[in-house]
């Protein structure tokens, strides 16, 4: 289903989306007010984006300097084409390792190569520990948000699924007992798990260091307890120094949720005596994406989800409707770089209005790069067949002035005789049927000028 289809049937709901939207709203204005408070943001967001570029144009150089020095870390590396190398790299540490059970942080590499149902299906329990990813995984569902991944759900659908899965009394709904009743089941999990993996948030090629951002904690409880930590990184997320890792971790929470460093910011290293540490380099597309001069700054992205909370058209529609791993104007940058003809439908998502551009810590070009994509979307022709007849024959009707003068004319009488004839007319005008026309002029510009220009 296109993304408009999908954002339909989410909006049938018109209190539930109005909460949606307000909720992201209220983020993104706490982003504001704590990015207001860092007199140099700007500068940072400078410094950020251009450290950013930097290491995207020497790429390979730090991504084999980060391997050499993990190793002399005792680290093990792998590295990984796709998706399903990484999976199985995954499947074979857990085997070796004699485990069945995998306790996982919050991951979007991992929810992008699908390991979740990979491992299921290959005998291995898989448990995620961040509180958002536990609630949507027992709902079978994706994560809508790459911050919030539950933010779709209200606390009421919350505790019908806790008392559904854990137990608890129906009707429970306040926040502080159903976040205590997920942590006392994920504390068994912890507790019995030997494997555990997580995310990059960064990688340090000077040190061949990772660095696992969270809020819950749930990130260093599960590798600190387990024998075998698992770290899935992409390509992009390594960065050249410590140096350069502080200007990042001042933009990655002010962005993401309004607050000043992230409650656990934890640097993996080294394995501990006894333990082992493996990091699995992921390409899965990113060097497609990279070789792609238009869309090459979409890498530099620390996916804080900023751009999500700003967007209107995420806020009304949801995560969902977006069908990618990653929604949101970021995703709909990065989606069609992986199947153009299924993800067609995501760079037409957005008023281009420039907002998600105007947040990004890293000052990527979000909207430039969705309309860059419209046009690759036309060239290829990968959308209706509807859509395509009219963008012909709108083509035809611009380039010829005395047609589109004559047009507008009639537009104009018709509008002025009955003034709703296209707004209400869902059928042949899907677009106005939520919108109210303005009062027509009497005029087009070109007749006003024309009188006017003496």
């Amino acid at each position: 289903m296109s993304h408009s289809d999908l954002a339909e049937k989410f909006n049938t709901d018109f209190d539930k989306t109005t909460w949606h939207d307000e909720s992201l709203w209220f983020v993104r204005q706490k982003r504001d007010r704590a990015v207001f408070q860092v007199e140099e943001f700007q500068e940072l967001r400078e410094l950020g984006s251009q450290i950013k570029d930097h290491t995207l144009s020497k790429l390979d150089y730090y991504l084999e300097q980060f391997e050499a020095n993990a190793q002399a870390n005792g680290v093990v590396v792998h590295w990984a084409a796709d998706a399903h190398e990484h999976n199985q790299i995954v499947l074979d540490i857990i085997k070796k390792s004699g485990e069945s059970c995998l306790v996982k942080s919050k991951s979007m590499l991992t929810e992008e190569c699908h390991l979740n149902p990979f491992l299921e299906k290959n005998g291995v329990e898989v448990v995620d520990t961040d509180l958002g990813e536990r609630i949507i995984q027992f709902l079978d569902q994706p994560p809508s948000h790459i911050v919030m991944p539950a933010i779709h759900l209200k606390k009421e659908e919350i505790g019908e699924v806790f008392h559904k899965h854990l137990g608890t009394a129906k009707g429970m709904s306040d926040p502080q007992q159903l976040t205590e009743a997920a942590r006392q089941h994920l504390r068994q999990k912890f507790m019995a798990a030997k494997v555990a993996l997580s995310g990059v948030n960064f990688a340090v090629a000077e040190t061949g260091g990772i660095v696992v951002c969270t809020n819950e904690g749930n990130a260093d409880l599960g590798i600190d307890l387990a024998n075998v930590h698992i770290a899935s990184m992409g390509i992009e997320k390594v960065i050249p120094t410590l140096e350069h890792l502080a200007v990042f971790t001042r933009l990655l929470a002010r962005s993401a949720i309004g607050q000043p460093i992230t409650s656990y910011t934890s640097h993996f290293t080294k394995p501990r005596q006894g333990t082992q540490m493996h990091v699995v380099i992921v390409d899965n597309g990113r060097t497609a994406q990279l070789g792609r001069p238009d869309f090459r700054a979409s890498l530099k992205c620390i996916r804080c989800g900023a751009c999500m909370n700003t967007c209107p058209v995420y806020r009304r529609s949801g995560g969902h409707s977006y069908d990618a791993t990653v929604p949101g104007p970021i995703g709909a940058i990065l989606s069609p770089n992986i199947d153009l003809k299924k993800h067609s439908s995501l760079p037409f998502a957005s008023t281009l209005c420039g907002s998600c551009s105007d947040v990004c810590p890293v000052k990527i070009d979000i909207h430039v790069q969705l309309y860059k994509w419209r046009q690759i979307v036309s060239k290829s022709g990968d959308y209706s067949a509807s859509k395509r007849l009219a963008m012909n024959v709108l083509g035809r009707v611009l380039e010829r002035p005395q047609i589109y003068g004559r047009i507008g004319k009639v537009a104009r009488r018709m509008l002025q005789i009955t003034p709703h004839a296209l707004s209400h007319a869902a059928a042949l005008n899907p677009w106005a049927k939520a919108r109210e026309l303005p009062q027509p002029p009497a005029e087009s510009f070109k007749e006003w000028y024309g009188k006017n220009r003496k």
